[in-house]
């Protein structure tokens, strides 16, 4: 094993410091990584291998190529979102098929959970809570193929067995783009009139009940009879209008009532990825709710919360991930939580000084410009702290606040909040 090629779709410095670390570990081991992205600038210091920028419009073939030309002898998906995962499947079987191992799960399987319906389907018959819903056909709905006239009847009908408030989204979708919410009969009419007319595209969606909870997402690593299940992460709260879940903390940590309920969940999944021929990572939304979690979708990629996971579990997916291209054995099993992880953004452009004040008193895992769908959100921060250190962090935090203004006074109030509960 010479050379491992990372595929990536989205700015690698997302994935900063764990990308270095699992890099610089391989090249200890004489092994050079190739970073074959299609977005954003990638320097030595964001990744200390080889760093090669395709179009954003590369297809599975030409990507394969590229990998191929540089001559690697495995590869390992990281990409992100769901659509991009769909393209390093696709690569993945032309690169299997080259002699090329990638890490990756496989196309057909690939395919089944970026469909929203389908994943629904196959969460339930895992026994995994899903909300209820249905599926709504564009084809049908816009009059392409096989006429059905009372198409939209039956679909007023199934609204109002499932329910209002209801939320619809895309059947595949990422970022929360195309949700809607329907909170009566006419909401649903005006959002199916504003399907386009007979001979145009559409959108099929998967419209559900709303549930409302804490929102969480967990990442599982391996392969079948090898699933690392990371600490859960929570992201936000869910409700009728959707969110942007970087508006407020997101962070991994204890959680009295909720870490044995997601022991149980989590065995489940495992069982869930093992089925599926599960091969790499994957990420699963859920909201814990009434003493339960209910999933929302199962991503074939690398979570967005997976900086968070790593921080508080002192595990790096991107090293383990590393390990399945050279077929190392993973430690199978939860991995456990080693302390508190918080993400919260910072504004534009943090004051060097309090940075650097910062650092004096957490571990900074990272801090950088956080960038999606091509725009700036400001600077986001992760920081670490061991439990039972919440009084003294809290403590000097606000002083840290009181001297240089940073964090802003809502963050400072919300980690405050979050680690006196």
């Amino acid at each position: 094993m010479r050379k491992i090629a990372f595929l990536r779709s989205v700015r690698i410095q997302r994935a900063d410091p764990y990308i270095q670390q699992a890099v610089r570990a391989l090249a200890d081991d004489g092994i050079e990584a190739g970073l074959f992205h299609t977005s954003g600038a990638a320097g030595y210091e964001d990744f200390p291998g080889h760093r090669q920028r395709l179009d954003r419009a590369v297809t599975p073939r030409e990507l394969a190529d590229a990998v191929a030309a540089w001559g690697a002898d495995a590869a390992v998906s990281i990409s992100l979102p769901c659509e991009n995962a769909v393209r390093d499947a696709a690569a993945k079987a032309l690169l299997d098929a080259a002699g090329i191992p990638t890490v990756m799960t496989p196309l057909p399987a690939t395919l089944r959970l970026v469909d929203k319906w389908e994943t629904k389907q196959l969460c339930g018959r895992a026994g995994l809570p899903v909300p209820d819903g249905f599926r709504v056909d564009s084809d049908l709905l816009a009059g392409r193929g096989l006429a059905v006239p009372g198409y939209r009847d039956a679909l007023r009908v199934l609204a109002e067995r499932t329910g209002y408030p209801l939320m619809s989204k895309p059947l595949w979708g990422s970022t929360s783009m195309g949700i809607r919410t329907l909170r009566s009969a006419a909401d649903l009419d005006a959002h199916l009139d504003a399907h386009p007319q007979p001979g145009s595209a559409a959108v099929s969606a998967v419209v559900e009940q709303v549930v409302e909870g804490d929102l969480c997402s967990v990442d599982i690593v391996g392969s079948p009879g090898a699933y690392q299940v990371l600490p859960p992460c929570w992201t936000g709260r869910a409700g009728p209008e959707p969110v942007f879940t970087f508006a407020g903390l997101r962070w991994c940590g204890p959680r009295e009532e909720a870490d044995p309920a997601f022991a149980e969940v989590a065995r489940t999944l495992v069982d869930f990825c093992a089925e599926l021929g599960v091969h790499g990572s994957v990420n699963i939304d859920m909201i814990y709710t009434g003493g339960r979690f209910v999933v929302l979708e199962v991503n074939p990629r690398i979570g967005g919360a997976t900086t968070l996971s790593c921080a508080a579990s002192a595990t790096n997916t991107f090293t383990s991930l590393a390990r399945m291209a050279r077929g190392l054995p993973l430690t199978a099993g939860m991995v456990r939580r080693t302390g508190w992880a918080i993400e919260f953004l910072a504004g534009e452009g943090i004051p060097p000084e309090a940075l650097a004040a910062l650092r004096h008193l957490v571990r900074v895992v990272t801090a950088h410009e956080l960038v999606i769908d091509g725009a700036s959100h400001g600077d986001i921060v992760v920081i670490t702290l061991p439990e039972g250190e919440e009084d003294r962090t809290v403590k000097a935090l606000t002083e840290l606040h009181q001297s240089t203004g940073f964090p802003a006074a809502g963050v400072l109030g919300k980690i405050t909040a979050l680690l006196n509960r």
